[in-house]
């Protein structure tokens, strides 16, 4: 890993330290200031010039802030004369705004792509993007991975004989239906209504859960209000328990109190792509940072990454013969 230097903002520090444990490199210091007319202010501690620079940094809460430590350091490695600038963005939360529902509103995941870009970014990688299209907004290389195979190597081994994976919408029913074929089990999906960020309405239930245990997937959970919602349909049509993963576990507001206490969760399992709640020791954490190593190595060696998800999810592996039109 010659001429390869890792830096990250303040939002994961443990995710990237495990990274680059993963990469044998050290992480390289960052000094964050900010002044008294609270702008912020960032310098890298380590050479930059002519080397390929990761950025680690998970847009979570504080959201701007953390976008704007991004922003900063990105401009700090172009000023410093990197040959590259890798944005490693675990969790781009900007990824819900992707269309235009209403009237008059700003396309957030497109701005941030473009503020990334004009700042110096070359090239992007992410993880489970909330909607596939985002990976669009962006006019440098987007690396693309998914969680998927690490949450389904958490039921393997089980006995699963009498399990269902339920996605809570039919937006996220693709990747449910990825994940239960790894599983070899059927896929049920909730028919979604959203009345407001924390507001949502599931008023059936497609496919047979009748007497199952489902197995819950989502991309990302913040409030927790589409699981509970979920739950309480999955009970009403006779399933029995479930256990919910997530890629995403941002589990904001009242979330980890409502998923704890609630008494038809067997477990949440979730990815350390943003860190986990210090108040919910239950909780289960799957690391995805052995597999962000892998990708930078790739990415450095200039090997596929697509090739990490061969076997694994179609639309993120090497194209076959057979898909080439």
């Amino acid at each position: 890993m010659k001429d390869i230097v890792v830096f990250s903002g303040s939002a994961h520090k443990a995710f990237a330290e495990e990274i680059c444990e993963n990469l044998s490199v050290p992480l390289s210091g960052t000094h964050l200031s900010r002044f008294s007319n609270d702008c912020l202010q960032a310098q890298l501690l380590a050479n930059c010039r002519r080397r390929d620079v990761y950025i680690i940094q998970p847009l979570v809460p504080p959201t701007q802030e953390h976008l704007v430590e991004l922003l900063m350091m990105v401009d700090a490695a172009r000023g410093a004369s990197a040959d590259s600038i890798t944005a490693v963005i675990p969790h781009y939360a900007y990824a819900r705004s992707d269309k235009k529902d209403k009237s008059r509103i700003s396309l957030g995941g497109r701005l941030v792509a473009d503020l990334l870009n004009t700042a110096g970014v070359t090239r992007v990688l992410t993880m489970n993007l909330h909607a596939p299209q985002v990976h669009g907004f962006f006019s440098c290389p987007v690396d693309h991975l998914t969680a998927i195979g690490e949450l389904a190597n958490h039921y393997r081994g089980r006995d699963l004989s009498n399990h269902i994976v339920v996605s809570p919408d039919l937006g996220n029913a693709k990747q449910a239906t990825v994940f239960s074929r790894l599983l070899n089990l059927p896929v049920a999906a909730g028919s979604k209504q959203r009345l407001a960020d924390d507001r949502v309405v599931i008023d059936s239930i497609v496919g047979d859960v009748d007497g199952k245990k489902a197995i819950v997937l989502d991309d990302e959970i913040a409030t927790g209000g589409s699981i509970i919602e979920l739950l309480e349909r999955l009970e009403e049509f006779g399933a029995t328990g479930a256990s919910v993963a997530t890629t995403h576990g941002l589990f904001t507001g009242r979330a980890v109190e409502r998923l704890s206490n609630h008494p038809f969760i067997e477990e949440v399992v979730a990815t350390n792509t943003v860190p986990p709640p210090k108040d919910w020791p239950q909780l289960v954490t799957r690391s995805v940072a052995p597999l962000f190593a892998d990708a930078i190595r790739r990415i450095h060696e200039g090997r596929s990454v697509s090739k990490l998800f061969k076997g694994v999810d179609p639309t993120h592996a090497p194209p076959t013969p057979e898909g080439l039109f």
